[in-house]
Parts: C-alpha cells; sequence; structure tokens
C-alpha cells in the first residue's frame, strides 16, 4: 500500500508546475486547483492500488479530457495562449500506464486508439498500434485495424499488405482476416479503375478498341476530312500509341487483373475448406462488382464451388447469379442476363430445393427490386418471388425443416418492395404458423 501511495504522490508532484502555471494565469481559480488535485490524487490512487480496473482509468481520461476542455474554452475566452498539448499529453499517458498494466484487455487498447485518433496525434497511433500487435499478434482484429488505418489514413497499400501478411502467419483459419484483405485488394482495385476513369485513361482505350465514339449523332453522316495536329506532327500519334499501349500494359498488371485476390482466396482455401466462406468471397466480388476483373474472380470461386461442393445452396446460388455479374441493371443486357437467371434457378428448385437456397434468391431479388427499375423488369422479379414462395409452399409439405421464422424473415425482407407478393402468402403462411408472432407481426402492419 505504501508503495501505491508513492507511486501516485510521485504523479501528482508531476502535475504541480501545470496547475500553478494555470493559477497565474486566472485560468483556474485557487479553489478550483486544490478540487483538482483531490480529484486527481483519488484518481491515482485508485490506479496503483492492487485490484485497479480498466473502468477506472477510463474514468481517470475523462476527467483530464474534460479538463483540458474547460481549461481550453476558459484560455480562449481570456485571451490566453493555448497550451493544448499539455493537457493532451496527460489522458494520453494515463492511457499509457493503464495498458502496460492492463496490457491483455483488449477494450483498454481500442479506447486508447480511439482518444489519439480524435486528439490527432497520429505519431501515438502509429506507436499504440506497434504495440498493439506485438502484444497480440493472435488476434485477427488487431491486424485488420493496422492495415485499415495505414490504407484509410496513410493510403500507403504496401503497409496494409504487409500487416494483412504477418497477421495471417499468426490467424491462418481466421475467415474475417481473409475476406478483409480480399475486400482491401478489390477495393484498391476500385479506385484505382475510378482514377483512371476521372483522368479519362479508361475513355482512351475505348475509344481506341472502338475506333471511335459509338454515341456520336453524326455517326452516319458524310464528313470532310479534318486537319489535326497529329497530321501535321506524326511523332504525335506516335506517343498516342505509346499511351495506349503503356494504358494496357497497366491494365494486365496482377494489381488490376484480379490475380492478387485469386492468390488470396486460393491461399484461404488451402487452409479453411468451408463452403460458407467461399460464399463469403463470391458475395464480397458481388458487392464490388464494378470493377472490370470481379467476372474473372466470381469465375475462380464458381469454380472451386463446383468442384467440391456442386449440389450445395450456396454453390447453386452463386450459380444462379453468376450471369448478372458485372451487368448494371440500366442496360440493354440486364434482361437477358436476368432470363439466364431465372432458367439456373428453376432448374436448382426442381432438383436441390431447400429453404436456405430460397432464402438466398428472396435476399437478391429483394436487393433488386430496392433499385429504380425499369416496370417489365419490376414485374418479372415479382412473379419470380411467388414462384419461389410457392417452391416454399411444395417444401412445407414434404419436409419438418421450413418453420415460421422462415417464411417470416423472408416476408419481412420483401415487404417494402413487393407488398403484393407478402399479401399473397400471408394468409397461408398464418394458417400453417397461427401462432407465430412475426407473422402476426407482419399483418399488423399490413395497410387495410
Amino acid at each position: 500500500m505504501a508503495v501505491a501511495a508513492d507511486r501516485a504522490r510521485f504523479y501528482l508532484e508531476q502535475s504541480i508546475p501545470d496547475l500553478q502555471d494555470l493559477e497565474r494565469k486566472k485560468i483556474f481559480s485557487k479553489d478550483e486547483i486544490t478540487s483538482i488535485i483531490k480529484k486527481r490524487s483519488d484518481f491515482e490512487h485508485k490506479i496503483n492500488a492492487r485490484g485497479t480496473k480498466p473502468a477506472d482509468f477510463v474514468r481517470y481520461t475523462e476527467f483530464e479530457i474534460n479538463l483540458e476542455t474547460l481549461r481550453s474554452k476558459r484560455a480562449k475566452r481570456l485571451g490566453v495562449k493555448n497550451r493544448k498539448q499539455i493537457g493532451q499529453r496527460r489522458a494520453l499517458f494515463v492511457l499509457d500506464r493503464a495498458t502496460k498494466r492492463l496490457h491483455g484487455d483488449l477494450k483498454l487498447w481500442w479506447f486508447y486508439l480511439d482518444i489519439a485518433k480524435k486528439q490527432k496525434a497520429y505519431s501515438k497511433v502509429t506507436e499504440i498500434l506497434t504495440n498493439l500487435v506485438r502484444l497480440h499478434p493472435t488476434k485477427p482484429e488487431v491486424w485488420r485495424h493496422a492495415a485499415t488505418y495505414a490504407i484509410d489514413e496513410h493510403g500507403d497499400m504496401t503497409e496494409a499488405r504487409s500487416h494483412f501478411q504477418r497477421g495471417l502467419r499468426f490467424c491462418k483459419n481466421s475467415k474475417e482476416l481473409w475476406l478483409s484483405y480480399a475486400r482491401t485488394e478489390l477495393t484498391y482495385i476500385s479506385k484505382i479503375i475510378t482514377r483512371q476513369q476521372i483522368l479519362g485513361l479508361v475513355d482512351l482505350k475505348i475509344k481506341q478498341e472502338n475506333g471511335g465514339d459509338l454515341d456520336d449523332p453524326d455517326a452516319d453522316v458524310i464528313a470532310l476530312p479534318t486537319i489535326t495536329a497529329q497530321d501535321v506532327d506524326p511523332t504525335l500519334r506516335a506517343m498516342d500509341d505509346a499511351d495506349g499501349d503503356a494504358l494496357q500494359s497497366l491494365l494486365k498488371t496482377p494489381a488490376l487483373s484480379g490475380a492478387i485476390p485469386i492468390a488470396i482466396f486460393d491461399a484461404a482455401t488451402a487452409h479453411i475448406d468451408d463452403v460458407a466462406f467461399s460464399g463469403q468471397f463470391f458475395d464480397l466480388v458481388w458487392d464490388l462488382q464494378s470493377i472490370p476483373c470481379s467476372t474473372k474472380i466470381a469465375q475462380h470461386v464458381l469454380h472451386h464451388l463446383k468442384s467440391k461442393y456442386p449440389n450445395d445452396p450456396v454453390t447453386l446460388d452463386c450459380c444462379i447469379r453468376q450471369p448478372m455479374l458485372a451487368i448494371s441493371p440500366a442496360t440493354v443486357e440486364f434482361p437477358v442476363a436476368l432470363g439466364n437467371a431465372f432458367t439456373r434457378l428453376k432448374s436448382s428448385l426442381d432438383d436441390h430445393c431447400s429453404v436456405s437456397l430460397i432464402r438466398r434468391t428472396v435476399c437478391w431479388v429483394s436487393q433488386y427490386l430496392k433499385l429504380d427499375l425499369d416496370e417489365s423488369v419490376g414485374a418479372a422479379l415479382r412473379a419470380l418471388l411467388l414462384r419461389t414462395f410457392t417452391k416454399f409452399k411444395s417444401l412445407v409439405k414434404t419436409s419438418h425443416d421450413p418453420s415460421g421464422d422462415d417464411i417470416a424473415s423472408m416476408l419481412e425482407l420483401v415487404a417494402g418492395n413487393a407488398p403484393d407478393v407478402v399479401v399473397a402468402m400471408l394468409p397461408w403462411a398464418l394458417d400453417v404458423w397461427p401462432s407465430n408472432e412475426r407473422l402476426i407481426r407482419s399483418r399488423d402492419t399490413l395497410p387495410p
């Protein structure tokens, strides 16, 4: 106990010069300084005693932050020179002592990181992350946080990759870390493609391949030849050809051709033999399908699923959605792709119908119904939902697996965009499961 008191006194004595300075500048009165010292003394004795808890450090830190906020406002009102770094250092110093004493408490580390980011102490954030990955190398969320900070705050993809690769040496079986690594790579590709579009590089490539603008209103008009700078100086044409070749080479690099995400998937499946993980990887590509290499990556994932889990609902669902990948619902190609998906869905429901496959189908159909679609496409999707729910009816008659919660959750998904489907299915569902609370709640929310 004497040792704890000595430590508390030591840290209190270190704060005396700053308090004297505040009193001299009349930012705080003598009584307020006495109150501050008493409050700090109580906190210091608590955190230096045996059995201290993380909440003690958190309360101490919050006190210092609030004190600094008050000091800053008074200093601004009185026109006194602001010394914000002193209050910041004290709050961070308390948390630094906390993480050294209770280094196994991850919540305390996250609180420390959050405070450092809010105070814009970026060098301290880097130091915290370095200590965190050293002390907790088997925690996937630690590596994921470090990599995310590197790419989001510093734009350093090399550092982010380093964190992911080091983390996966310790956490080979972490699905979340593998998926985060793949998501980061796909997002990075998307950013590069977007940047090229802003600079007009992608448009340049399209024009070179197509020989002109397909949307030109004067395309069918015989126009007089025009003299360009390339006709005057032929070297400019060679420069344009060189730029096009350089762009073509750039698009074929592993970073943009999808080779890195495919390599991540192959490495992950070598450690994780799980159909759900492969389905999550496909869903990840589906969410970022605007990138040019999404079709190639999805095809690779689908090939793996077909070879290892040919009749699993996850494989069937990915196979059904694959024709629509990378096709915008606003294009003329989408109805054709949707028709191919309908054909695959009908075959899958006839041969391998299951609650899981029906739920997955309702999920992606409901996502499309949220978009501003052509009226005929929306009607086709709602008709597809009705046929899918009809299959669910048949499944109820032949199996005991479906439950009232299954149909209730699916009806809740489509209630906002296909109320006619809910109206058609809800009476039947209530006849089969009359006491299901979610179905009763859905009935009560229907318009009269």
